[in-house]
C-alpha cells in the first residue's frame, strides 16, 4: 500500500483533484468506446492488459501476456469446464497399447489466415524444424524432454492427414503436452529456419518480432493480428479461415474484433472498466466491495470461480555462480540465503491471514503448494504436506540455530556481524503484489531483517530474472493447470524457468560455479519419475513426494491463492466461467447480445 508523503489534509485533497483530472482525461482519450466512432459497428470484446508483448514469435516467447492464446491452436486443446482434452486441428487421435506411439489425424481443410492450406506437413516441420530443434530456443522442447535421457519424441507423416507422434518410453503426460504447443505455418517460416545470419544462428530468431506488420503474421487461430499501437492498444479481426462451426453451420468464433487495452496499472483498468470502456475486468479482492454494490446498475456480473489455480511466491537467488569472474549473487547474502534455515524462518515470519484479511478482503486461501488446487495431483495440508503458519518465535529459533544473532537495536547479523538486509523486486502496478511486498517488508523487520522492497518496470523486472541473473529476492507469480508435468519446466535444474538457480539459456553468457543442491536434483528426477508412471495413484504418491521436499527446502515460499474472479458486461451470453481459464476460455461459443 502507498502511503503519501504530503502531511496536509488540503494538499492531499487538491492532488487526488488533479489525478482524477488528469485520469479521466486519459481514460477517455483512450476508451475503446470511440473507437467506434471510426470503425464499423461489430461485435466486439474490449479487455485490458498491464504491458506491451515482447515477442508475435511463439516458440521464442516465454511471458505474459502474448497474443498466442487467440492467433494459434495446436493439435488438440483442453475444456477447463470438464478438464479433457478436446479435438482441435486434429480430430481424433489413437494411442498404440504399448503407450508409445500417437496418431493423429488432422480436419479436413484446415486453412491458415492467409488461405494457404495447413497440412500435416505444418505439423511435422513445427515439431521437427522448431519445437525439436537445438538452435532454437524455446521452453515448449524442455517439456517434451522424456526420462533421465532427455530424449525429445520423433514426428513424421504418415499420410495427407495423419501424423505420428513416437516416444522413447511411456509418458504420462505427453497428449496434454501437445495441447501447449501451436502448429506454426511451414510456408511462412521454413527459410527463416534454414538460412543463418552472421554468427550462424537461424534467421528465424528475429522473425516475427513487435515491429512486424500485422498482414505479415500468418495464423491459424480465430482471431489474427490486425493492428498493434505500441503502448496503446493491440486489435484482433475474427480469422475468415478458422475451421470452427456450431451446429448450424455458422462461422466461429461470433465476435468479430477483439481489442486489448494496454493499461499498465490495474487501478487505471478500474477506471476503463467502471466508465464503460473495457468488457471485462480482473477483480482483484480490494475492488470487489466497490464492485459488488455496482452489478445491477453497472450491467455487469461478478463471477467467482474459487482458489484460483496460479500461485505467488517470494523466492531467492541460489545460483552461487559467477559471469566473467563476478558472482551473481553478494557471496555473503549468498550464504544466507542457500540456508534451509534462513528461508523456514522468512516463512514463518511472513502472516498470511494478515494478507487474506487485508489486501485480499477474506477472499483467498493459503497458498502451499506448486501444484494447483484444482489439479488430482495436489496435496493438502491435511494430507501431510508441511506449512508454515505464522510463528515469529519459530523463525527466531531457526536463525539463532544458523548461526545468526541479534544485536542490541534487534537487527538480525550473521555469524561474521554482517547485518541482514536484502533487496525484494517485483513488478510495478500490480497494486496486490505492491500491498504483499510491503506487508513482507513490515513482517520480516519483526524478526530483524532489513528488506530493500522495489517494485520495477515489468520488462526491467523479467529482464533481471531471466537475462541478467544478478538479483537477490524476487515476488512474482505462475499460471497453473491440471498437469503437474507442465511445471517441469521450473523443477528440472537445467529447465528455462528454473528460476531460483537459473543456468544460462541459448545466446547468454556463461556461468561458473552453479551448484545443483541434493533436494533439488531430487526434483527434477521425481518429476520423470511421475511422467513415466502410467498407474494414477503411484503418480499421485510421487508428485506428493515432490510437493513436501518444495515445502521443506522452500525454494519458493508460497504466499495466497486468492479467489478466480472477474467483472464481465451483461451482454455476452455463454460465459463458462472457470478458474482455469476464467471468463473467456471458450471464446468461440459467446455471443454479443446487445451494444
Amino acid at each position: 500500500m502507498k502511503i503519501s508523503s504530503f502531511s496536509s489534509i488540503i494538499k492531499r485533497f487538491w492532488l487526488l483533484i488533479i489525478v482524477s483530472l488528469i485520469t479521466a482525461i486519459t481514460v477517455a482519450a483512450c476508451n475503446p468506446a470511440n473507437y467506434k466512432s471510426t470503425a464499423a459497428q461489430v461485435p466486439q470484446l474490449v479487455t485490458s492488459i498491464l504491458s506491451d508483448p515482447k515477442t508475435f514469435n511463439y516458440p521464442l516467447s516465454s511471458e505474459f501476456p502474448n497474443i498466442f492464446g487467440l492467433t494459434y491452436e495446436g493439435l488438440i486443446t483442453e475444456n477447463y469446464e470438464t478438464g479433457k482434452v478436446e479435438p482441435a486441428l486434429a480430430e481424433s487421435w489413437q494411442i498404440s497399447d504399448d503407450k508409445l506411439k500417437i496418431v493423429f489425424t488432422l480436419r479436413e481443410n484446415l486453412k491458415w489466415s492467409d488461405g494457404q492450406p495447413l497440412t500435416v506437413d505444418d505439423v511435422v516441420f513445427t515439431y521437427n524444424d522448431i519445437y525439436l530443434n537445438e538452435a532454437i530456443p524455446t521452453d515448449v522442447r524442455d517439456v517434451m524432454r522424456i526420462g533421465e535421457s532427455k530424449k525429445l519424441p520423433t514426428v513424421k507423416k504418415v499420410d495427407n492427414r495423419r501424423v505420428e507422434f513416437t516416444i522413447p518410453e511411456p509418458f504420462a503426460p505427453f497428449l496434454r503436452t501437445t495441447t501447449g504447443a501451436p502448429i506454426l505455418p511451414a510456408h511462412a517460416l521454413r527459410e527463416s529456419v534454414t538460412t543463418k545470419d552472421g554468427d550462424g544462428k537461424p534467421n528465424f530468431l528475429q522473425k516475427w518480432g513487435v515491429d512486424t506488420p500485422p498482414d505479415q503474421l500468418i495464423v491459424n487461430g480465430p482471431y489474427k493480428l490486425e493492428r498493434y499501437d505500441t503502448s496503446q492498444r493491440i486489435i484482433f479481426r475474427r480469422n475468415p479461415h478458422f475451421w470452427r462451426k456450431d451446429a448450424q453451420g455458422n462461422p466461429q468464433p461470433y465476435i468479430e474484433r477483439i481489442i486489448w487495452q494496454i493499461v499498465e496499472s490495474t487501478d487505471t483498468a478500474l477506471l476503463q472498466f467502471r466508465s464503460g470502456g473495457l468488457d471485462t475486468v480482473a477483480v482483484s479482492p480490494d475492488y470487489f466491495s466497490l464492485l459488488k454494490v455496482q452489478e445491477k446498475q453497472g450491467g455487469f456480473k461478478i463471477y467467482n470461480g474459487g482458489p484460483g489455480s496460479g500461485t505467488t511466491f517470494v523466492f531467492f537467488n541460489l545460483n552461487k555462480g559467477k559471469r566473467d569472474g563476478k558472482p551473481l549473487v553478494d557471496p555473503i547474502k549468498s550464504r544466507w540465503f542457500n540456508t534451509v534455515e534462513f528461508r523456514q524462518a522468512v516463512a514463518y515470519a511472513i502472516d498470511r491471514k494478515t494478507m487474506i484479511n487485508n489486501t485480499f478482503r477474506g477472499l483467498g486461501q493459503p497458498q502451499n503448494s506448486p501444484i494447483s488446487v484444482q489439479s488430482p495431483y495436489y496435496l493438502s495440508a491435511e494430507e501431510g504436506l508441511k506449512v508454515y503458519e505464522y510463528n515469529l518465535e519459530k523463525a527466531r529459533q531457526l536463525l539463532i540455530k544458523a548461526g545468526f544473532k541479534y544485536n542490541q537495536r534487534n537487527q538480525l547479523k550473521d555469524a561474521s556481524g554482517n547485518q541482514v538486509r536484502f533487496t525484494l523486486l517485483t513488478n510495478a502496478g500490480n497494486k496486490i503484489r505492491e500491498a504483499l511486498g510491503s506487508q513482507i517488508k513490515q513482517d520480516l523487520s519483526k524478526i530483524g531483517i532489513q528488506v530493500d522492497f522495489t517494485p520495477l518496470a515489468w520488462n526491467t523486472y523479467t529482464d533481471k530474472l531471466s537475462n541478467t541473473l544478478e538479483w537477490e529476492a524476487g515476488l512474482i507469480g505462475f499460471t497453473g493447470g491440471l498437469e503437474p508435468n507442465d511445471g517441469a519446466n521450473l523443477w528440472s535444474p537445467e529447465g528455462g524457468s528454473h528460476m531460483f538457480n537459473q543456468q544460462p539459456q541459448a545466446g547468454q553468457k556463461p556461468i561458473q560455479g552453479r551448484e545443483v543442491a541434493p533436494w533439488e536434483a531430487e526434483i527434477g528426477k521425481l518429476y520423470i519419475q511421475a511422467a513415466r508412471e502410467l498407474d494414477e495413484a503411484k503418480r499421485k504418491a510421487i508428485y506428493a513426494k515432490t510437493q513436501q521436499i518444495t515445502q521443506e527446502n522452500l525454494p519458493l515460499i508460497y504466499l495466497i491463492n486468492p479467489y478466480s474472479m472477474s467483472a464481465v458486461r451483461d451482454r455476452f451470453e455463454g460465459i463458462k466461467f472457470s478458474a482455469l481459464g476464467g471468463a473467456f476460455w471458450n471464446l468461440h461459443e459467446i455471443k454479443v447480445t446487445k451494444d
